[in-house]
Formats: structure tokens, sequence, C-alpha cells
């Protein structure tokens, strides 16, 4: 009995332990994967001495914890964000997987002496970028860039784990039963599609069972964060059994969920989030334990050199090839390059090797594990220097804001919102709410009174609204205290703004001719920006006419365009170097040199 006591100390202990870290990183920008990967290597076999070397335990537990984490991120994940990014963000979760693995295996035949077979099982490994680190590093890190880029980023992270998983599933089986890479043939094509179809197909309808049994449970709302918990993970194993991707569908499952009305979703939202930072804490510290470093000095040097060539050569090409289509800028293609932080699903794939009796298991595993501590030391502390670096970072619109969101049932039209006045918000200085927010009541000095009755708001006040959730951004701006700028900050939105509603020929006649079509010269400047933007404007989205760029200022609740801010740059932002350009701007460039040759001769 005394050594489940002390079983259930320990464990206590280390989940305290991670948790109390987490300070650090909020405080210094550490990746929060690296404080936990490090507790579990200080408590282990050569540290404190804790022997864990349970390798099949440890990935049937890895598997359920990244079940709920992939839940999460799916049920956190707005709609709109994936209808942005769905396109280049399935484009790297997929071709993306594959390219970087293919590249990696090249790689690993040099600096490794392994067959193509065995780097390209390698490669598919640490092919996936983990979910946690990118969430956590660009929600809470404090980088601030456009939506879009975010999104992608988001999205691929969140769906680039099936298609590993299933690579390395199929290389571990080929390389375990001693053939070679003419295997891969056409079957194992049609198997993924079979795999990836019956995840998402799985992850739809659980989805649709999750919104419906959670919205017909009233009886005690204090168990259905449970019982979406528990239909989760049914999800997730009855896909597996029917031999489908239960990854895919578990996330697959918490994006439609999370973009659907459900009873208690906000109880059910903050229940996930606490059992997501559970979750990881358990899968990172477990996966440190696992670890022996006393075994990684023999293969440091080429481990550490193969992390360099992930992130330098591999990644970087990958994403290029898989963004060419797409509509992005230059330094926004580097920087979702670089931001490819690998984690603990990598770790937790390395363990297949092991537990398959493979050659080299042990190797795959240390190996790993060293690239994905390379990954989070280079990529995880430079996030947002690199983002600062390429000019991506962006002026907050709003300051904080402190605000809580309160479940109504879901038939009803409009949210209870609570707000505190926070010294320096617009309301607490004399701006009045508009009349589409309908006030309720007001706590001030613990004590409770109509609105009509309050007078002017003070600082501390905390003010009950009820209103459309479309205008809670509105809101949010009226509540929320002065943004911090960075002196660049006053120079990002241009010198000068421009109505969205002056005439577009306007601009042709200041800063062209030339500058703009016959038929551009017919909109008005905010409907010419809309058009270059592809119908859909994004808060600090860009511009470039000649040499101007126009700048989104500010959007209204609408999703129009409501100000536009006017910057006279000398040149465009970017390399010179043809690496990192999308189609259009390769045809650019291309075009012009044409030019100066012609005019040359």
């Amino acid at each position: 009995m005394e050594g489940f006591y002390l079983v259930v100390l320990v464990g206590a202990s280390l989940v305290l332990i991670a948790a109390m870290s987490s300070l650090i990183a909020f405080r210094f920008g550490a990746p929060l994967l690296l404080l936990f990967l490090g507790i579990g290597l200080l408590t282990g076999v050569d540290g404190l001495g804790i022997n864990f070397s349970n390798n099949q335990a440890a990935y049937w537990l890895g598997s359920l914890a990244l079940a709920v984490i992939l839940f999460d991120s799916g049920f956190g994940t707005p709609g709109r964000a994936f209808r942005i990014a769905a396109l280049p963000a399935m484009s790297l979760a997929t071709l993306g997987v594959l390219i970087t693995a293919g590249l990696f295996a090249l790689g690993a035949m040099a600096l490794l002496g392994f067959s193509f077979l065995e780097g390209l099982l390698l490669g598919s490994i640490v092919a996936s970028t983990d979910a946690a680190a990118v969430f956590f590093l660009l929600r809470i890190g404090g980088v601030n860039i456009r939506d879009q880029i975010t999104s992608t980023l988001e999205v691929e992270s969140g769906t680039n784990d099936p298609m590993a998983i299933f690579l390395t599933v199929t290389l571990v089986e080929l390389v375990a039963s001693g053939h070679g890479v003419s295997e891969l043939d056409w079957r194992v094509l049609v198997s993924f599609f079979e795999e990836m179809s019956i995840g998402v197909i799985c992850g739809l309808a659980g989805g649709w069972i999750i919104v419906t049994v959670a919205n017909r449970f009233v009886q005690d709302k204090g168990l259905a964060p449970i019982l979406v918990l528990a239909l989760s993970l049914l999800v997730f194993s009855f896909t597996g059994v029917v031999g489908g991707s239960g990854f895919l569908a578990v996330y697959v499952a918490g994006l439609f969920a999370g973009n659907r009305d459900m009873q208690a979703k906000l109880a059910i939202k903050r229940f996930q989030e606490g059992m997501t930072w559970l979750a990881q804490i358990i899968m990172f510290v477990m996966l440190g334990l696992l670890a022996t470093p006393s075994e990684f000095h023999i293969i440091a040097i080429p481990a550490v050199l193969l992390g360099l060539f992930l992130i330098l050569f591999a990644r970087p090409i990958a994403v290029w090839l898989c963004m060419l289509p797409f509509d992005f800028q230059q330094k926004e293609i580097t920087f979702v390059a670089w931001v490819g932080l690998r984690g603990a699903v990598s770790i937790l794939l390395s363990i297949l090797p092991i537990i398959n009796g493979l050659e080299n298991g042990q190797a795959f595993f240390n190996i790993t594990f060293i690239i994905v501590l390379v990954s989070l030391i280079v990529q995880g502390w430079t996030i947002k220097p690199i983002a600062k670096r390429l000019g991506l970072l962006i002026p907050k619109q709003v300051g904080s804001v402190d605000k809580l969101e309160l479940d109504l049932p879901r038939a009803v039209n409009h949210e209870l919102v609570s707000y505190r006045v926070i010294p320096g918000s617009p309301v607490a200085t004399g701006a009045r709410l508009p009349r589409w927010a309908m006030p309720s009541l007001i706590i001030r000095d613990s004590r409770s009174m109509r609105y009509q009755y309050a007078g002017r708001l003070k600082e501390n006040d905390i003010v009950y609204l009820f209103v459309t959730p479309a205008f809670i951004p509105l809101l949010d701006k009226l509540f929320a205290d002065k943004a911090e700028l960075d002196p660049e900050d006053e120079q990002f939105f241009g010198t000068f703004s421009i109505s969205p509603g002056r005439p577009a020929r306007e601009l042709d006649a200041a800063y062209g001719p030339g500058l703009l079509t016959e038929i551009e010269k017919s909109m008005t400047v905010g409907e010419l920006m809309m058009a270059r933007l592809g119908g859909r404007a994004e808060y600090a989205d860009r511009v470039r006419f000649g040499s101007i760029i126009l700048i989104v200022r500010d959007i209204d609740e609408h999703n129009h365009i409501s100000s536009i801010g006017i910057s006279m740059e000398a040149v465009e932002p970017g390399g010179k170097l043809p690496i990192f350009l999308n189609f259009r701007d390769l045809w650019s460039r291309i075009k012009a040199r044409s030019n100066e040759i012609r005019a040359g001769q």
C-alpha cells in the first residue's frame, strides 16, 4: 500500500512542479514543452533516479493525451479561422509532411548512414509540427500577426499529425518485414485515403452526436463537460477500431462541436482547457522520464546537425513548395517556414520502432529526442524576434480587457457579458455606451444597482450587459485599456488615413498615372482593396499600388473596411532572392527581369 501512495505522491509532485513552471514560461517566453521535458529528464533515470521504461504504456498514454489535446484544438478553432486557412494549412499538413520526410531522408542517409527507407521513417517521425507548442507560442507568447498566418499555422499543427502517424506506421511495418521501398505502391495511397476518409466521416458524425447529446443533457450541467470528453474519446477509439484515423476524427469532431450552439458551452470550454493542460503535462513529463540522456552522446553531433538541417532546409523547402499557389507575401512564407516546432508527437512516434523490435529502435528515439530539443531551443525562443525582424508584428487593436462571458440558453440570440471598468479605458474616461448595448446591472463597492441609477461608470465597476455576439468586439474596445504601442507601431498604418468611400481614381490622379486599371478607377478605395484581397479583408492587411501601400486600419462589425491608412514606403518589404515567393510574385519578377533585358538590348 505504501508503494501506491509513493507513486501518487511522485506523480502529483511532478504535475505540480510542471504547472508551477508554466509561470517561468509566461515570464520569460520559454517554450513550455521544453520546460516539461526538462522536468522529466531531471527526475528520470539519469537525474533523480526514477526508472520509467515501459514504452508500450507510454505510447498508449501519450496517444490518449494527444487525443484530448487535438479535440480541444479543434474545439477552440473558430470556423472563420479554419475557412481562411483551410487550403494552405491542409496542403502543409499532407504534401508538406511528405516533402519534409523525403528531404530529411537524404540528410539522414548522409549523416547517419541510414538506408533511404530508414531515413524516410525518421523523416516521417519528425515531419509533423507540435500543436501544443505552436498554440502556446502564438496565442500566449505575444506574437500578434495577421489572422490568416496564425490560423494557417494552428490548423496545420492540428491536422498534420494523422499524415505523420500514417507514414510512420506504414514504414515501421516495411522496415520490420525487411521489404524495400518498392513495396510502397498504389495500395499504400489507397489505404491512406481510406483511413483519412473514415476519419473525417467519423469525426463529423461524432461532432454531431456530441452536440446533440450535450444539448439534450440538461439534468446536471456539471456532468456536461465530462460527457463531452468521454464522447470525444469514444469518437477517437471507435474510428481507430473501424480502420480510420482516430486523431483526425477527434480533431474534426472538436472543430464541428466547437462551432455549434451547445448548452453550457463556456463550462465545457473551460473544462477542456484544464484537461488539455493536464494532458500536456502528463505526456511531456512522461516522455522526458522515458529518455536516457547518458546515451545521447553517441549520436549527439549528427542528431544536432539533422535538427538544423530540418529547420534550415527540409521544412523551408517543403513550406515554399506547398504555399506557391497561395497569396502569401515572401516574408509571411518565411515566417511559416520558421514556425515548425517539433514536440511530443515526434517523440511519441519514435517509440513505435522500439515497440516493433526494429534493430535501431532506441537510436530512432534518441535521435528524435535531440532533434526536438534543438527545435524547441532554436525556434521556440526566436519566434517573436523573427516575426519582428520580418516586420510581421502588428499593433494590437485593443489593450487588455477584464471580461467574463456567462452561459445563456442556446436558443437566446443575445449573450450576457460582464466587464470590469479598467482604469484608462474609454468608458472610465467618459465614453458612453452605445444604444444597442443593454446594460442591466452594475456592481460598485460590493453593492448592486440598476444601470439607470448608477450614473457615470467608475473605475473597477462591474457591468453586466446583454448584447448580440457580433457586437462584443466593439464593446471590448470600450472596456479595454489603452494598448501599449512601440514607437514603430505609430508608423505601421501609414502617415495619414483615407476614407474607404473615396473614389479610387483619386489615388491614380495623385500617385499615378497608370496606377490603376480603368475598371479599378470606377471603384471606391474600399472596394479596390477588397478586390485585391480576394473579397475578404483583415485588420492590418497591406496592398501595394505602385509607390504607395494601402493598409486596413479597422474593420466594422460587418467585416467591412472602415478605415484605411496610406504608407509611402520606398521598396516592398522582402528579400531580393527569388525564394519564398508565390507564383504571382515569381511571375512578376520574371516579367520585370525580361523587360530589363529587352531595354538593355
